[in-house]
């Protein structure tokens, strides 16, 4: 009898573990030029970081962090930075190439 290959669920915010690496998940998102498709990298950014901690760090409620950026969020700007500056980054602004 064959050997069974056991699977799990990929859950991409169980790799992101630095800044660094939640900082080139999402500009890899960004040039998606999708809100949505965003909107869904930074939900998964921020369960990485632990919705709780994320709601403590950033001052916003859990339910208001798990409706912006679920799958129908459309997360202000001040959410968005306010999430940013707790997962210890920043926003910028780049000229496209």
């Amino acid at each position: 009898m064959p050997d069974q290959t056991v699977t799990r669920p990929y859950d991409a915010a169980d790799y992101l573990e630095t800044p660094e690496a939640v900082a080139a998940f999402l500009e890899a998102a960004a040039e998606e030029d999708d809100p949505a498709f965003l909107t869904r990298a930074l939900g998964i950014a921020a369960r990485s970081h632990g919705m709780m901690k994320l709601s403590r760090d950033s001052g916003l409620s859990r339910e208001g962090l798990y409706k912006a950026l679920g799958e129908d969020g459309n997360p202000t700007l001040s959410t968005l930075m306010a999430v940013a500056k707790a997962l210890d980054l920043r926003i910028a602004f780049l000229p496209r190439e």
